[in-house]
């Protein structure tokens, strides 16, 4: 029973991805004596690249003094890279060890 509703639930889904067997074409019956004109065709564009913002903190630079969320806290870090293509900024935390990249939209500068 299984194996049956399977194979019946794939012919449906291949029968709707199939867009061969359709015939949207809603001037196919007009007759030539007609005024209406066939509708446009509209080419579908790719999207566009997503840039990040530094919007929400504009300058930053390597040595700035930031505030960062760590584990749903606000912990202070020093800027140690920003890369803005990327949207990353890389930070040291203060009182650890190491470096951690986060985004730049989760980056504060303090004043």
């Amino acid at each position: 029973m299984k194996k049956i509703f399977a194979v019946a639930l794939l012919s449906a889904a291949l029968a709707a991805c199939d867009s061969g067997s359709t015939d949207n074409n809603s001037n196919a019956n007009v007759g030539t004596n007609s005024n209406s004109k066939p509708a446009p065709t509209i080419e579908q564009a790719s999207p566009a690249p997503v840039v990040p913002t530094t919007a929400a903190t504009p300058g930053l630079k390597a040595g700035d003094k930031v505030r960062v969320p760590i584990n749903g806290a606000s912990v202070a870090a020093t800027v140690l890279s920003v890369d803005e293509k990327a949207g990353k900024v890389t930070v040291k935390i203060e009182g650890q060890s190491g470096e951690k990249t986060v985004s730049i939209a989760d980056v504060t500068k303090q004043p």
